[in-house]
C-alpha cells in the first residue's frame, strides 16, 4: 500500500446524465482518446472494438512532452453502473490504480468521481520530479473532465 500522500490523486465531475450512460461512456475504450488532449497524441493500440470486462488487457501509445510511451492496463474491478478499475501492469510509473466511481444524485445527474493511487518511478529518488507530474495530471485531468461533460451533456 502507497503510504506517500502525493501519490494519491482525485476529481470528480457532476454529469447531467444517468449513471449507466456515464458508466457505458467509460466502458467504451474509444472515448479514452476523445477525453485525452491532443498534445499526448494518445492511442489504443489494442485490437478494437473492446470488450471491457474484468481481465480485460488493453495497450496504448502515447507521446508526454514529446517522449513516446507505451501503457498496458488490466480492468482488474468490473462492476456495473457503479465502479471499475484499471490497474498499470506497464508504462511510465511503478505503479497506477485508476478508480473510476459513478453514484447517480438523481434521475439524470451522476457524480464520477476518479481516484488514482500512483508511485512515479525510481521511487524514492524519483520523487523529486513529482510536482511536475502532479502538474501533467492536474491538466489532463481538467480537459478530460470539460470533455466528458460536454460529451454527455
Amino acid at each position: 500500500m502507497i503510504q506517500d500522500d502525493r501519490a494519491h490523486f482525485g476529481k470528480q465531475i457532476d454529469i447531467r446524465a444517468a449513471a449507466p450512460r456515464g458508466f457505458r461512456f467509460f466502458a467504451d475504450a474509444e472515448n479514452l482518446e476523445r477525453i485525452t488532449p491532443s498534445e499526448l497524441k494518445f492511442h489504443i493500440i489494442s485490437e478494437q472494438p473492446i470488450e471491457i470486462k474484468k481481465g480485460t488487457l488493453i495497450d496504448y501509445k502515447m507521446r508526454l512532452h514529446g517522449i513516446p510511451m507505451k501503457w498496458r492496463t488490466e480492468i482488474t474491478e468490473w462492476e456495473p453502473p457503479f465502479k471499475f478499475v484499471d490497474t498499470q501492469l506497464s508504462g511510465p510509473y511503478s505503479q497506477w490504480i485508476h478508480t473510476h466511481i459513478f453514484t447517480e444524485l438523481e434521475p439524470n445527474s451522476t457524480l464520477i468521481e476518479d481516484e488514482v493511487r500512483y508511485r512515479l518511478p525510481l521511487y524514492p529518488p524519483g520523487d523529486v520530479v513529482h510536482f511536475l507530474v502532479r502538474r501533467d495530471l492536474d491538466k489532463i485531468f481538467d480537459y478530460r473532465q470539460k470533455a466528458v461533460a460536454e460529451l454527455l451533456s
